[in-house]
């Protein structure tokens, strides 16, 4: 096996870790909807029964709970739904493209727009959420939740994301390079 290779096999063993890493996250995402379903659910039951028996049955933690759970599984879903190809495409040219034109597509759309994304989204959030951490930012709503955590979030969901656009990259290039056959064709 010459140097070539020996890169080739350690990058695709990294994209394998990362596709796992994205997997789990992405099915962590996935049941993290039954739990916002079910607040949700109470949130609307609870303030219809609430106005018949004059009790506050639901509070604006469990409302803020809910928009925390969807944004995580927003922000978790989107390294897992890149993974599975799953993203929306403008499909005009795309749809009729044989797999190695589609392939180099994506490898431009990735290193031009993807990455570059990710990464400007990280840098510009990374001092609004470190002031957050520093003052333990608090919802402004009575009883809301604390909101440096959801805040985090961003960093971590684009980071993910990030991640698996390096994954996508290098499955791409090692397509085109003849080193494994292709993606999902």
């Amino acid at each position: 096996m010459d140097k070539e290779d020996i890169l080739v096999q350690t990058l695709l063993r990294l994209s394998s870790a990362i596709d796992r890493v994205t997997e789990f996250t992405g099915r962590l995402a996935y049941w993290l909807v039954v739990p916002m379903i079910l607040i949700g659910v109470w949130n609307v039951i609870g303030r219809q029964v609430a106005r018949g028996l004059g009790v506050n049955l639901t509070s604006n933690a469990l409302i803020e709970a809910q928009w925390y759970l969807f944004s995580i599984i927003f922000l978790l879903g989107a390294a897992y739904t890149l993974k599975h190809n799953g993203h929306v495409r403008v499909d005009v040219f795309y749809s009729n493209f044989f797999a190695r034109r589609k392939t180099q597509v994506n490898l431009v759309g990735t290193a031009l727009f993807l990455i570059p994304f990710c990464v400007i989204i990280i840098l510009a959030s990374w001092p609004w959420i470190v002031n957050s951490w520093r003052i333990l930012e608090v919802s402004n709503d009575p009883g809301g939740l604390p909101r440096y955590p959801i805040k985090s979030m961003i960093i971590v969901g684009f980071g993910l994301l990030l991640l698996q656009g390096f994954s996508e990259l290098i499955k791409n290039l090692a397509f085109l390079t003849g080193h494994i056959p292709s993606q999902g064709e």
